[in-house]
């Protein structure tokens, strides 16, 4: 899965665009990215995106960046730029409540393979953003940083931000509370305060221990002292995963 076509490499200064023009130079028409949005959230769903540019300038978007380093609007106009120029395209949802059933990781692989399962046209070979994803019937790469170094998935990161921030801010409308629409569930102090004022909302995801700390069912933690650095220890699931914020 983790290896590129023999005799194939990849400059580092290659640009956004390096690997997909690598892998057509070596024949290989095709290429698909996949990311996803909002597994390190612990409310509302996990959504994931996949993508493939066509080549040369009809696959270059202007202004295309990870889509966490974009601007709101940023990102809207990669977006309408993306679904205008891609050959395929498609968006998964996955709801809170699969994610809980599965976990994070299970669900956060299948959400990748069901978006490349979705393209209307078949990939020659996959990118995919952090971590290999077994299972889609097609060679590929986990690409470290995949993107911020590979266009195509950072095509489908965009695809996948905009369209979880846009449920996000629909979310909120039916849960005020919690203010959505602004830290998109992500466990920023403000979600944290909302939580411990409110308890969990029906579309937090049960499996992150400060949810389940939220509804009563698991021990408080203690009092912390000046020098207490417990990082992002609220991110972890009952099964031991660290869930990166803001992702």
């Amino acid at each position: 899965m983790s290896t590129l076509p023999r005799g194939l490499t990849v400059r580092r200064d290659a640009g956004l665009y390096g690997y997909e023009r690598a892998l057509h130079r070596h024949g290989v028409e095709l290429v698909a990215g996949v990311d996803e949005a909002g597994r390190g959230a612990c409310a509302g769903p996990l959504v994931a995106g996949a993508a493939i540019l066509p080549p040369g300038k009809a696959g270059i978007i202007p202004g295309l960046a990870d889509s966490k380093l974009l601007t709101e609007k940023a990102r809207e106009r990669c977006y309408a730029q993306v679904v205008r120029r891609a050959l395929a395209w498609a968006v998964v949802v996955v709801p809170h409540g699969e994610c809980d059933r599965l976990g994070m990781h299970v669900a956060n692989i299948e959400a990748l393979r069901r978006a490349v399962a979705q393209l209307d046209v078949r990939p020659d070979y996959v990118l995919s953003d952090g971590f290999p994803v077994d299972g889609l019937g097609t060679p590929g790469l986990a690409v470290w940083k995949g993107d911020r170094v590979a266009a195509c998935v950072a095509a489908a990161s965009v695809l996948a931000k905009v369209t979880r921030d846009r449920i996000m801010v629909e979310l909120d409308a039916d849960h005020p509370a919690y203010d959505f629409k602004t830290h998109k569930g992500y466990i920023t102090d403000v979600h944290t305060a909302a939580l411990e004022a409110h308890g969990p909302s029906s579309v937090h995801r049960m499996r992150f221990v400060n949810v389940r700390r939220a509804a009563g069912l698991e021990p408080p933690l203690p009092p912390r002292s000046a020098d207490d650095d417990r990082g992002a220890e609220d991110g972890v699931d009952p099964a031991g995963e660290q869930h990166r914020l803001g992702a």
